[in-house]
């Protein structure tokens, strides 16, 4: 099998589109002999904050020694970004490689041909897609596997895992409605879903209703339940080329440095120094000076990272309501008495008006675009609900045309700021 066969196969399923539910991954993973029985995992579930803290929790694993395997979506950069491997010395984690693709595929090919034959559903893309995350990871013989759950938690394909060796639920909000509940509380309990017997829990600050559900969970399952110590954050000095915090706790102060930025990445890295802790209480060798160096050394592509300067160009995958949140945050963080552009693509079924109404405020330019997604909202239309906040607007259509109208609106001094979707930031960065 080649490795454009082996896309072909796994983009065909696509027609199979999003069907939650355990049945048909636990049954396509058990006639693949059960992989993910032969991982040490660290589940990462949650709204916002799972890939950057998926990122923190690796790279102080891999500081600790340890082989580490990830397996992440959506993918933005390359395809293969989706399953990675890193150790120690490494200068970055590695991708799935191509011949890695097509060995999983061919061994998935045929046994999901023969589920239809006997009458299960025919695995979708990202049931194809994690059952190859599992089959790779276990063969690369990684000693952890961060894997990060695609979509809710309880009915993830990801949830096929069944005794991982601790659970990380990120910050909880409201998003994918139409597959996970209209409350927040739907939502919470859909996310508390991969919390296993007796499997240790690590979370951080939550509204008091998620907070409510994941303790309850918790009780229910046996599982205890670790809360980071974002409380104990004695100071956090903020700088476009780092942040740098200090966490003060009764063992005494501990001072940390960050390249993820972002005003809520703090909270994220100490989602990892919290399930660091855990992982030490359950007998793994890991150690603070780990801890420093993987929060230092950790890169999350695409997530207010900076790509170009004089001026600033800055992509974020900010998308729903939480996130533009935290996306406002940063920007009076980093940016104060600024001048701002955006470049803004949205999916249709992404709650953009209450993403305009956050960020929009903060924009001298506002620039729309159509990703290149069947799901994409019409650059014009978006243009239209941005007027409304009495800011200069320009419909540029495409990604190109969306660079070149911000590269002759702003000066060097300015600040570009490209987000709304993930899926057009690497189409963007080649652009660029």
């Amino acid at each position: 099998m080649t490795y454009e066969e082996a896309r072909n196969f796994i983009n065909e399923s696509n027609r199979y589109g999003i069907v939650p539910g355990l049945e048909t991954i636990t049954e396509l993973l058990k006639r693949l002999g059960n992989p993910q029985e032969r991982l040490k995992v660290i589940h990462v579930a949650g709204t916002n904050g799972k890939g950057s803290t998926s990122a923190f929790i690796t790279a102080v694993l891999i500081e600790a020694g340890y082989r580490v395997g990830r397996y992440l979506s959506p993918a933005v950069f390359s395809y293969r970004e989706r399953i990675q491997t890193g150790d120690k010395g490494a200068a970055a984690m590695v991708y799935i490689t191509r011949q890695g693709v097509c060995e999983s595929v061919e061994q998935i090919q045929p046994v999901c041909d023969a589920m239809v034959q006997d009458g299960y559903a025919h695995p979708t893309s990202f049931e194809i897609e994690t059952a190859m995350a599992m089959l790779y990871l276990a063969k690369e013989k990684v000693d952890f596997a961060v894997i990060e759950v695609g979509m809710g938690g309880r009915l993830d394909a990801t949830n096929g895992i069944r005794r991982p060796v601790c659970s990380v639920i990120t910050s909880i909000s409201m998003d994918h409605m139409q597959f996970l509940g209209n409350s927040l509380g739907q939502i919470a309990r859909e996310k508390a879903g991969i919390i296993k017997e007796n499997v240790p829990v690590v979370t951080g600050w939550q509204k008091p209703e998620v907070s409510r559900i994941l303790e309850e969970t918790c009780r229910e399952k046996g599982a205890k339940l670790f809360v980071s110590d974002f409380d104990k954050i004695a100071g956090v000095n903020y700088d476009p080329e780092e942040t740098l915090f200090t966490l003060r706790t009764d063992a005494g102060s501990q001072d940390y440095r960050i390249r993820l930025l972002g005003e809520y990445q703090v909270e994220n890295a100490l989602l990892a120094v919290k399930a660091a802790m855990v992982l030490e209480e359950l007998g793994y060798r890991i150690g603070e000076e780990a801890v420093k160096k993987g929060l230092t050394k950790a890169r999350w592509r695409g997530r207010f990272e900076i790509v170009a300067k004089e001026p600033y160009v800055i992509i974020d995958g900010a998308h729903n309501e939480d996130a533009a949140m935290r996306l406002r945050k940063s920007i009076e963080v980093y940016f104060t008495n600024r001048r701002i552009i955006y470049i803004i693509g949205v999916l249709a079924d992404k709650d953009y008006q209450t993403i305009l109404n956050l960020t929009a405020p903060l924009a001298d330019v506002i620039i729309t675009l159509t990703p290149d997604n069947k799901r994409a909202l019409s650059g014009t239309e978006l243009a239209k609900e941005a007027e409304r906040f009495g800011k200069r607007v320009i419909d540029a259509g495409t990604v190109q045309n969306a660079i070149r109208a911000a590269y002759e609106t702003a000066r060097k001094e300015d600040v570009i700021i490209a987000f709304g979707s993930l899926s057009y930031l690497g189409d963007l960065v080649k652009a660029l």
